[in-house]
């Protein structure tokens, strides 16, 4: 299993959540953050925002959904042809996982 987290622009969020569900990924997560990437923030005339809101999506596919749902991910997070915090995706071996309500492993 793997543990997909996407760091994203919240206004994206839509488009992400329907592009994973098209590939089959349906469960997931999603939390709003505040953070700064490699682009250290916002500056706007002389106001500068150092932390931008962000959308974190979090999913575990079996290893065999990893490269469809990367790929549904990166094309429907990115803007345009690509801009500075578009956002990251992270891949993350799960070792894991156990069903709270009946205790099974999967």
């Amino acid at each position: 299993m793997i543990l997909i987290q996407a760091i994203i622009r919240p206004e994206k969020t839509m488009e992400v959540t329907e592009a994973l569900a098209e590939v089959g990924v349906h469960g997931l997560t999603k939390v709003p953050v505040i953070g700064r990437g490699q682009q250290s923030g916002l500056k706007v005339g002389d106001i500068s925002y150092k932390d931008m809101p962000k959308e974190m999506i979090q999913t575990v596919v079996e290893d065999h959904q990893k490269k469809e749902a990367v790929e549904a991910i990166m094309n429907a997070a990115r803007v345009g042809d690509g801009n500075r915090g578009d956002g990251r995706v992270f891949v993350i071996p799960v070792k894991e996982s156990y069903n709270i309500r009946s205790g099974e492993k999967d």
